[in-house]
């Protein structure tokens, strides 16, 4: 369907669903024994949430997180389940962030941003170093953006081990913040997203996942919602695998030929 062999990194099978405990467990671990003591914090409205509580809860952290109150129900169950004390506050991501802010300078906790830290950065990059370990003739990595953290990460590593691989980003339609700072040259800030993948619905990019993702990265695409939504259900009836449509992207840039590919 899209002319090309086409290998899937499920990281929906990860036991949080998703890969961003990667880059979570991978920041907790390098806490030392001062920081360990005080606890983590983050804020988020899902995915990072549950890394960072499956990951603190492996380490043997304590863990505090900052969702909005519409981040959705199963997320915010799954987060507890996983060991982290949840605080429900404000209407948007940003009043979440704040309070965590607030809240990490009165308890000494540190704060684990979910994509500009370098050891988030480097934890998602072992995705890449997977990737090559198993499939050595890669020519193309097809990544969804967000804040950025998951593809720098990964074209860290592929760069390194075989520069001629192509790293090829991808935004959603409503959420282009990665390629609006590429295209004017420095961070930008959108006014605001609008898309059905809150995944990748991030309004900047980070300015460390910006600098990486201007160095390394070798194309920048962009996909609509319908794109995506068609994705996930076609990897759901022919392929029996559930994703949330942010996973569907880099597949849907393919399927709907944004990019080439052999």
């Amino acid at each position: 369907m899209s002319e090309a062999d086409v290998y899937l990194k499920l990281e929906n099978f990860q036991t949080t669903g998703s890969f961003k405990v990667r880059g979570a467990y991978y920041k907790i671990k390098s806490f030392t024994p001062e920081e360990a003591a005080k606890g983590v914090l983050c804020a988020s409205a899902g995915n990072h949430a549950q890394g960072v509580a499956y990951a603190a809860s492996s380490l043997g952290v304590k863990s505090t997180v900052f969702m909005p109150v519409f981040a959705p129900p199963l997320k915010v169950i799954a987060t507890r389940a996983y060991g982290a004390e949840v605080v429900l506050i404000g209407d948007t991501f940003d009043d979440a962030f704040n309070a965590a802010i607030e809240f990490g300078k009165k308890s000494g906790a540190t704060f684990v941003h979910p994509f500009d830290d370098p050891y988030i950065i480097a934890g998602q990059g072992t995705i890449g170093l997977e990737i090559f370990d198993q499939l050595r003739e890669v020519e193309d990595v097809v990544v969804p953006i967000g804040g950025g953290g998951l593809i720098a990460g990964i074209a860290i590593a592929l760069k390194q081990l075989n520069p001629n691989i192509r790293v090829i980003g991808v935004e959603a339609d409503g959420a282009q913040s990665m390629k609006a700072s590429m295209e004017k040259g420095e961070l930008v800030t959108l006014n605001s997203v609008d898309t059905i993948a809150d995944g990748i619905a991030v309004k900047s990019p980070g300015k460390l996942t910006f600098d990486v993702t201007r160095k390394l990265v070798d194309e920048l695409v962009v996909v609509n919602d319908a794109e995506m939504a068609r994705t996930a259900y076609l990897l759901l009836q022919r392929a029996k695998i559930l994703v949330e449509p942010a996973g569907a992207a880099a597949m849907a840039a393919l399927l709907y030929q944004k990019t080439s590919t052999k």
